[in-house]
Formats: structure tokens, C-alpha cells, sequence
């Protein structure tokens, strides 16, 4: 977090025309903002990870990786045709809530079904 941080101040700076108090401000409230997104973002996938595996799953299934494929794919399609880094990473972010809520979706949809199939209704 230290290291972002830094770079994130860093980098705020050197984009500074002069280093006065208000650029220097300007930095540190841009290094904040960075650790919480970072933070947020590595938090939620983490949590993402953790609940699928306590559900039963392995990090090698499909409904898993799924959404890691389209994040990838859609921040690639946002930066490759000359895109900024910060929309790609924003649409990849995207394209993973998108995805793995649909994956939710049809991996409850699926189980349900599987369950349903096997109870006897007639007890």
C-alpha cells in the first residue's frame, strides 16, 4: 500500500506544473483516492475468490474464471484501439461485476435445477 501510494503521489507530482502546497495536497488526496480503490477492487475480488471456494468450488472452474476472462478481454478491447489505461481498467472492473453476476446467476440457476431433480415432492 506504501509503494502505491508513493507512486500515486509520484506520478500526481511530476504532472504538476510548479511543486507548491496545493499541488502537494492535490497529490496526497490522489494517493488516497488510489489505495481505496486499490483496496476496494483486491478486496472484492478477494471475497469473490473466498466465497466461491467455501461454497464448494475450485479456482480452476469455468463459472470462476469466467469473469476474469471477460474483464481481461474487455479492458484489452478498451485499451488496444488507443484507450487510457485508467477507462480500461475501469471497464474491465465492469466487465467483471458484469460477468460474474451473470455466472452467479446461471451457477444458482443450474444447482436449483440439479436439486430440484433429485428431491422426491411426494416425501
Amino acid at each position: 500500500m506504501l509503494a502505491l501510494f508513493l507512486v500515486a503521489g509520484g506520478l500526481s507530482l511530476a504532472r504538476a506544473e510548479s511543486p507548491t502546497a496545493g499541488a502537494a495536497f492535490t497529490a496526497g488526496l490522489y494517493s488516497l483516492l488510489a489505495v481505496v480503490l486499490f483496496r476496494f477492487t483486491a478486496g472484492n475480488v478477494w471475497r469473490y475468490a473466498v466465497e466461491y471456494r467455501d461454497a464448494g468450488g475450485a479456482w480452476s472452474d469455468l463459472p470462476f474464471l469466467a469473469p476474469f476472462v471477460v474483464a481481461a478481454a474487455v479492458g484489452a478491447a478498451v485499451l488496444l484501439p488507443g484507450g487510457s489505461l485508467g477507462s480500461a481498467a475501469w471497464a474491465a472492473f465492469w466487465g467483471f461485476v458484469v460477468a460474474a453476476g451473470l455466472a452467479s446467476a446461471a451457477v444458482w440457476l443450474a444447482v436449483g435445477y440439479r436439486e430440484s431433480g433429485r428431491s422426491d415432492p411426494l416425501g
